[in-house]
């Protein structure tokens, strides 16, 4: 008879650091050009099994309002009604339910990603990039994830037809994240 011992669970818990954190957007405009933007207030938690890394959560929010694309009218454009309205929905939030191991550092996230109100599954194409103690003493570790999804199914719909053919914002939108996290506990 063989018996399987199971490691302990280890838990460690991973605050996004926001000065080291970046969290992107990327939609093609006119069909030609790409526009890029990313959120400048959020907040992230990794729950990481030491043990088994697949074990591990991952959730953000992210304030709506916070977006930034360089251009003062396209963000207003983009906080009004036509597509984040972050007067009725002022976060966006995304919550892992599995991950998958991919390779040694390399993971799919599995997870809902609420905008306006709109849930659906996302996944995430993730690398852990490393982990390394700050000259501060706190130990820190970074991942680097990314998605496509369609905009319109979180009910960012609003468009319009070029004079020359085409839309003026593309469905597609990239997102990226480059996360640096402190360990909390």
């Amino acid at each position: 008879m063989t018996t399987t011992i199971q490691s302990p669970e280890v838990r460690t818990t991973w605050q996004f650091d926001t000065a080291h954190t970046n969290i992107e957007f990327a939609v093609r405009h006119m069909m030609i050009a790409t526009v890029k933007g990313r959120f400048a207030d959020f907040e992230g938690v990794l729950q990481l099994d030491e043990q088994d890394l697949t074990r591990s959560t991952v959730e953000v929010s992210i304030d709506a309002a916070s977006l930034d694309t360089r251009n003062e009218q396209r963000d207003g454009h983009l906080r009004s009604g036509d597509f984040f309205d972050v007067e009725r929905f002022p976060r966006l939030t995304f919550r892992s339910s599995r991950i998958e191991r991919q390779g040694e550092d390399r993971f799919r996230v599995y997870g809902d990603l609420t905008i306006r109100d709109e849930t659906r599954e996302v996944v995430l194409e993730a690398e852990q990039l490393g982990r390394a103690r700050s000259p501060w003493g706190q130990d820190v570790v970074a991942f680097r994830a990314s998605t496509t999804l369609d905009r319109e199914e979180f009910g960012l719909t609003w468009n319009q037809a070029l004079e020359t053919g085409g839309i003026l914002v593309g469905k597609e939108v990239r997102i990226s994240l480059e996360v640096e996290a402190v360990q909390s506990s």
